[in-house]
């Protein structure tokens, strides 16, 4: 299983602290060693930074836990392969162009006998089947919106296109375009929000613990989303099985849960 991690904020943050614990488990706290990736957005730009090498051994990596980069939409991943070679080509989160702004997307899971006709607006470069599923989820978007929608409008499409791509196998993932972070969890997705009063946190990977009530203001907002708990003295929340949410300024502002049949 890869390791996803995101973030969305009201003010503009940097990640290191989370970054610290999430990249040990590219090789040292785990298996995960084939390959990671991490997006900031910053305005309308996004620094995107990759390397095939596993986090523990990458320079790149090193520079990302020094460099505290600030931003209000950040998505990492640390790859566990399933298709596609260890390459960078294959290796997430993958970028495209929509409607004039960047979009970012990190996969965790295996889609089976997945193969939808692509209609050349946008294409996979690599042999992955995340990249396969971005790709048609961006040409989905753009055939059912002439122009670009609003969140809501966004979401409820989104929503409809996921169910389509998860009945082919585990699809956890990470969408942002900037504006906000969407997160789906096919079987394993955790986020905790942070916001005052502020707390000590401590990680579960590494012996680091930060004081936020010290780094932070009264108005920041941050929500943190990952495949395992980043901590282990917070009260993290597990999403359930099949869930989308959307999240808006540190905050998950629409988070739909499949209705569960009822029984007889």
């Amino acid at each position: 299983m890869c390791q996803l991690l995101g973030m969305n904020c009201n003010t503009p943050t940097d990640i290191c602290f989370s970054f610290e614990g999430f990249h040990t488990r590219g090789g040292l706290t785990d298996v995960h060693r084939d390959g990671w990736g991490i997006a900031f957005f910053e305005g309308s730009g996004c620094r995107l930074f990759l390397d095939s090498k596993s986090t523990i051994e990458s320079p790149v990596a090193e520079l990302v836990r020094k460099y505290p980069i600030r931003s209000k939409n950040v998505i990492a991943h640390i790859r566990k392969a399933t298709q596609g070679e260890v390459a960078l080509e294959n290796t997430h989160p993958f970028m495209r162009e929509l409607w004039g702004r960047y979009w970012i997307f990190a996969h965790n899971g295996n889609l089976k006998d997945f193969a939808p006709p692509l209609d050349g607006s946008f294409l996979p470069v690599g042999r992955s089947d995340s990249e396969r599923a971005f790709c048609w989820l961006l040409q989905n978007l753009r055939a059912h919106f002439g122009a670009p929608p609003s969140r809501e409008a966004l979401f409820a499409v989104l929503r409809r296109l996921t169910f389509e791509i998860a009945a082919h196998g585990e699809f956890n993932y990470l969408l942002s375009n900037g504006d906000c972070l969407f997160a789906h969890c096919a079987t394993k997705l955790h986020y905790i929000v942070r916001q005052a009063p502020f707390a000590v946190a401590h990680l579960k990977d590494q012996d680091v613990t930060v004081d936020f009530s010290e780094v932070t203001t009264p108005d920041d907002r941050v929500a943190l989303v990952a495949t395992a708990p980043l901590t282990d003295n917070e009260a993290w929340h597990a999403m359930a099985p099949g869930t989308l949410a959307m999240f808006v300024d540190g905050a998950p502002v629409i988070e739909e849960t499949p209705a569960i049949p009822a029984t007889r």
